[in-house]
């Protein structure tokens, strides 16, 4: 687990998927963020698509929570670190049994963005793309959480070589 960094006070924002500018310290999403191997996953779509229930899937086949619901983003001179914010830290919700206290990770080190998306088919052999946050480009995923498959592939992604 990465050392505790202090965290800049801010508020978190309530809604959206704010993009902040290259020169910003930080920014709060509203996404969710478990740690897989030591590196940062943020799980991002709209409200109820299923970024908790995807990220407990993860948690159960052995990832931390980072954050549920508001992810804190911050750049530093290593890359950018993900936290949860500190009134939510290490609470998960769990549709059918509630808010749930859990272990969890203080502060991450990220590494891949997954966009939830269950309208969209994703193509069968997509290029690689990136997310722009913070002035850093992080790995992109998009994929439909509801697939059997999602978990897998998330884990999939951080440790395969994607060769076409």
């Amino acid at each position: 687990m990465p050392r505790e960094v202090v965290a800049q006070a801010s508020r978190p924002a309530s809604t959206g998927l704010p993009r902040a500018a290259p020169d910003a310290a930080h920014v709060w999403l509203h996404a969710t963020c478990v740690q897989l191997g030591g590196v940062g996953v943020v799980l991002l779509g709209a409200s109820g698509i299923g970024k908790s229930d995807l990220a407990l899937r993860l948690i159960d086949a052995g990832a931390l929570l980072v954050a549920d619901d508001q992810l804190q983003v911050e750049a530093t001179p290593t890359g950018l670190l993900g936290r949860p914010a500190e009134t939510l830290a290490g609470l998960l919700e769990v549709r059918g049994l509630g808010i749930l206290r859990l272990p969890y990770c203080r502060a991450s080190p990220l590494g891949l963005v997954v966009e939830l998306d269950c309208a969209t088919p994703a193509p069968r052999l997509p290029e690689p793309s990136t997310y722009p946050l913070l002035g850093t480009e992080l790995r992109r995923l998009r994929l439909d959480p509801r697939q059997a498959s999602a978990a897998a592939k998330v884990r999939l992604a951080l440790r395969a070589e994607q060769v076409v």
